[in-house]
């Protein structure tokens, strides 16, 4: 039974003549009653009753009539919905990205794809880099922005391409008189408790490698929480923490940079190993890219951001 076939019965029995029928669907009268008879060959039973000068509908004709109805209608409907993805009018994104990406690099993007795209609905999940390759080695992320491994460790299976290298700053409640030195480094951390994000978070990890190089265990004055809460901490006057730069721009506190080499991270962006991305998929990683590199001409980016593109 072929969809062509079920398009010419419905011409037939809405104009109840073939030679009109040939006409609606814009195909020579034989042809079309020859596609009918296959169908009716078949299914077994003759559709139409055949006098002169009149067609009408058998009992089989009549129990066809709203399932070829149907068929035809579904199909033309996933035929629109196929042609409305692939023009972005419709469709679905699935991004992950770490909670410091979240609170600062990702709003941005998201936000000139949604003027771009209205139609295709964005799923965001946050999550550490580890856990954001496992989710996208199962099929639950389309993209994922990571943080890469230090120290040359080979990458995760999916494809990463990395972005932008950003350098990790200190933020503080305090307000330094202006004679203070605009640089900290590592080691003046010994013995000052930090606030310090939950295990297995990537800024802990960094954090505690570069207090371990430098020959010390770093003191913490409260641990366990996550981008906004270690924000809020540090806020309330607990103590210090370090995080990203594109994250201290936007918190309002107090930010002294490492003096050199400093602390740094590799952000890259992974895609699943297997199936090719999704046409929004592709837009949303247009997206990033253009953002990224307006960014960097406008000299939007914070101090020791830099592309990697």
């Amino acid at each position: 039974m072929q969809l062509q076939q079920l398009r010419y019965f419905l011409a037939v029995a809405d104009t109840c003549h073939f030679t009109r029928a040939a006409e609606a669907v814009r195909v020579a009268q034989p042809s079309l009653s020859q596609q009918v008879r296959a169908l009716e060959r078949e299914l077994g039973a003759e559709l139409f009753h055949r006098t002169r000068g009149k067609i009408a509908l058998t009992d089989a004709g009549e129990a066809l009539l709203p399932l070829a109805r149907r068929i035809v209608a579904d199909a033309e409907s996933a035929r629109v919905a196929v042609q409305e993805t692939v023009q972005l009018r419709r469709g679905r994104v699935r991004l992950g990205a770490p909670p410091s990406l979240c609170t600062s690099l990702v709003p941005d993007v998201l936000r000139v794809f949604r003027d771009r795209y209205p139609g295709v609905a964005l799923v965001v999940r946050e999550g550490g880099s580890r856990d954001l390759v496992r989710l996208l080695g199962e099929g639950e992320l389309d993209l994922a922005l990571v943080i890469t491994p230090p120290r040359g460790e080979r990458p995760p299976e999916p494809g990463v391409t990395g972005l932008l290298h950003e350098e990790l700053v200190l933020v503080s409640a305090d307000r330094p008189a202006r004679s203070a030195r605009r640089t900290v480094r590592v080691t003046e951390l010994r013995g000052r408790p930090l606030v310090m994000f939950r295990e297995g978070y990537d800024l802990r990890e960094a954090t505690l490698a570069a207090c371990r190089e430098a020959g010390f265990e770093p003191e913490f004055a409260v641990e366990g929480g996550e981008m906004d809460a270690v924000l809020g901490f540090v806020r309330a006057g607990l103590g210090p923490a370090v995080v990203p730069g594109m994250v201290a721009a936007r918190s309002g506190l107090e930010v002294t940079p490492f003096a050199g080499p400093g602390l740094g991270r590799t952000i890259a962006l992974a895609h699943g190993p297997e199936l090719p991305p999704t046409r929004a998929a592709e837009a949303l990683h247009a997206t990033l890219l253009e953002h990224l590199r307006d960014a960097a001409r406008a000299g939007e980016l914070p101090p020791g951001t830099r592309l990697l593109l």
